[in-house]
């Protein structure tokens, strides 16, 4: 089976030749940055360009992940209301601030219903690597959230044929060696913690149910255009980050106040037949039976402690046939500062419970830490392979 092949038999519920062994790398900064410092940290097609070769010269087979580049304005993955654009009723003016090393944007949205604020900080937390959040959320209160309805502008008419040919010059250059993946907008709870205080919205659901019903709803739906247009550039999968209604939030309010939003997200972004892989890379056990009537066909990364709660061997008796389970060895405690012994220790312990009855994709855990050690990573891929066949 070629990489393409594998992959995509996990994914349609077949058992491939042996288990699709592959790499978190982010398409900016981190470890991508670490072996190659020379590429432009905006220059986000070579980026990803440079993620396929990588991933190849470890011996593994591809998947990348598509953020930066597609979703552009950063507005929507990374919060805020969209300031990118003015319309008569949507009049913005952005200030910037330089702060250390955090630039913050800082933005006056005037409607005819009043005025909205709302920060957006790019922080390079090292040369080359940056993170980005809205530092401010622009809803303050229920009457904000009705003023972003009315006049938040609808996604621009060019944006479409931008996205299709991001993606479509990244699959050309990945081929046959294996599956591209974007990060498509994410699930409505995360949505809104983009617009709202996440200690509000973490009590909203109980105390003012019909405001983040409203909350809920809107996040969703803003961003819908956005999602028919990734799908419509025929990703292979469709990442949609789940992590905000983490398990802490525990079952029982997940399942009466979160899953039915994020199951409706998830039919619309799966409609055409391209799969969804819903993202929580914190506490996870709590609703894995949840995820089962969440719809999506793929979830990640089952974190083990301390990065998250997982007990995969569990895990996997709980899924069944249920979804595809992508999960492997902790980026962070051990192929970042493990010994190559610990990798090769941990990757065939999560191979032993990922790996029977298929459904299952071998990966560190989330995207590689600058810092890792690339004989680390060798080492994962290598001890992952020999054990990977069927």
């Amino acid at each position: 089976m070629t990489s393409r092949e594998r992959f995509l038999a996990v994914l349609e519920g077949r058992l491939p030749d042996r288990v699709p062994v592959t790499l978190f790398i982010c398409d900016g900064g981190h470890f991508l940055n670490q072996l190659h410092p020379e590429i432009d940290s905006w220059d986000h097609h070579a980026l990803q360009l440079k993620v396929i070769e990588v991933q190849k010269q470890f011996g593994a087979d591809v998947f990348v992940r598509m953020l930066y580049g597609v979703n552009d304005p950063l507005h929507i993955h990374m919060g805020g209301l969209d300031v990118s654009q003015q319309t008569e009723n949507w009049e913005v003016r952005t200030e910037h601030i330089a702060h250390g090393n955090t630039q913050i944007a800082r933005s006056t949205i005037r409607t005819p219903a009043g005025t909205l604020t709302q920060d957006f900080s790019t922080t390079e937390v090292r040369p080359g690597t940056f993170v980005f959040a809205c530092t401010k959320k622009p809803v303050q209160s229920e009457a904000d959230l009705d003023i972003a309805i009315r006049y938040e502008p609808r996604m621009p008419p060019h944006w479409p044929e931008q996205v299709r040919q991001r993606v479509a010059s990244i699959r050309a250059a990945l081929g046959d060696d294996g599956i591209l993946g974007t990060w498509t907008p994410h699930g409505p709870f995360n949505n809104s913690s983009l617009l709202v205080d996440h200690d509000v919205l973490y009590s909203l659901f109980r105390v003012d149910y019909p405001f983040y019903e409203k909350l809920m709803n809107f996040a969703m739906e803003r961003i819908l255009d956005y999602t028919a247009a990734i799908d419509a550039a025929a990703p292979d999968v469709h990442c949609v980050g789940g992590n905000v209604p983490g398990g802490f939030l525990g079952r029982a309010n997940y399942d009466r106040f979160v899953l039915p939003f994020e199951r409706r997200y998830i039919e619309y972004v799966q409609r055409n037949g391209r799969p969804a892989m819903y993202h929580n890379c914190g506490q996870i056990m709590n609703l894995v039976e949840s995820y089962k009537s969440l719809g999506a066909r793929i979830v990640e990364p089952f974190g083990p402690h301390p990065l998250g709660d997982a007990d995969l061997a569990r895990a996997k008796s709980i899924v069944g046939d249920a979804y595809v389970i992508l999960s492997g060895v902790d980026q962070v405690n051990v192929l970042q500062n493990g010994s190559i012994d610990d990798v090769r220790r941990a990757t065939v312990a999560a191979m032993e419970a990922g790996k029977p009855g298929g459904r299952f994709i071998m990966q560190s855990i989330d995207f590689l830490e600058y810092g890792t050690p690339p004989e680390n990573v060798q080492a994962f891929v290598d001890t992952a392979l020999a054990h990977a066949a069927y």
